[in-house]
């Protein structure tokens, strides 16, 4: 008798914790991020701070899926943001359609995209566009393997290649702006949708090259080299807050965004995580070494928000060399 008494006793205080669990995972509200790994150290940072803000009453979860992975996601109505590299495509505008997912597209910050080599590289001074396109390009695969076949100055050593998977924006980007088509390259190289496991690859071969976001760079200095690139004008630029700012890093530099679910902005924490993010996103990304945008275009980036504007403004295309301000006072002139 005394056994099932206490057996009982057990059973209800079990059964009231796991109700009190149940009553306060209710309580506590979440928002669902997932997409690109570019953009994942701004909104962690954004998250991290709104998180400590909100005293934990609100949880933010943010993955890397990459852009086109977080499209895939956000698109069947699985997360209320959608981190990209790049804007929306005309394919992820039909699947958002399909299931009746209408979007708001907010411009975040800017990127360059660096190109990397090994500091024990000591041949490559910098590289034309022409040079990576023979590097990258689709007829290139299985045929272009070693350094001296780029340039014969070079040395009759493998050319060992690391970039972002095909879900990844920052592939997009890169296809788009160095060969003229959006996912047009050799696929015999090491791939990875975490630039971390790209900047270890790196860095740990002499003979390795490859690309990724500019503030996973700036993050790594210490242990890789980054390439001068050959802009329009002939000039070799490095990627630099500077130099992504003012344009001069061309082709390689994009603006980066965050797309809401129109449909998640009626649950109170998520408008106010994107309130939260617009206001403090031009201090963040600066301290995780990205670039901001120019105040205005914020302003009116604030007010698209507000007014719950959705579509997209790119027309579901890549766009190369694009300066997001323009594209953002193009769009008040319509008003």
């Amino acid at each position: 008798m005394f056994k099932k008494v206490v057996w009982g006793l057990i059973t209800l205080m079990v059964s009231a914790a796991v109700t009190a669990g149940s009553v306060m995972s209710a309580e506590r509200k979440l928002v669902g991020i997932d997409g690109s790994s570019t953009v994942y150290p701004i909104t962690e940072a954004v998250a991290e701070e709104f998180q400590k803000a909100t005293k934990g009453a609100i949880k933010v979860t943010v993955g890397i899926s990459g852009t086109g992975g977080g499209f895939k996601k956000f698109c069947r109505g699985e997360t209320d943001i959608s981190d990209a590299s790049r804007p929306i495509l005309a394919k992820e505008i039909e699947i958002c359609k399909q299931n009746g997912i209408e979007y708001i597209e907010l411009p975040v910050a800017y990127d360059g995209l660096a190109v990397i080599v090994n500091p024990k590289n000591t041949w490559v001074t910098s590289l034309t566009t022409a040079d990576l396109k023979k590097m990258w390009e689709p007829a290139a695969q299985g045929k272009i393997k070693k350094w001296n076949q780029i340039r014969p100055e070079w040395p009759n050593s493998p050319l060992n290649l690391f970039g972002p998977g095909a879900d990844s924006g920052t592939f997009d980007y890169f296809t788009e702006a160095i060969m003229g088509k959006s996912k047009s390259s050799r696929g015999d190289f090491t791939a990875s949708e975490d630039d971390n496991v790209l900047v270890q690859g790196i860095a740990g071969d002499k003979n390795a090259l490859g690309y990724f976001g500019l503030a996973y760079y700036e993050e790594n200095k210490g242990k890789l080299k980054v390439v001068p690139i050959l802009n329009p004008a002939n000039k070799a630029i490095i990627p630099s807050l500077q130099t992504v700012k003012d344009g001069t890093y061309s082709p390689l530099s994009r603006p980066l965004f965050i797309y809401v679910s129109k449909k998640s902005v009626s649950k109170p924490e998520v408008k106010e995580f994107v309130d939260y993010y617009l206001k403090n996103v031009e201090k963040l990304s600066k301290q995780v070494k990205y670039v901001p945008l120019p105040a205005n275009a914020y302003m009116l980036a604030k007010e698209r928000f507000a007014k719950m504007k959705t579509g997209s403004m790119f027309g579901g295309e890549e766009k190369v060399g694009l300066k997001i301000e323009d594209l953002l006072k193009m769009e008040e002139k319509k008003k």
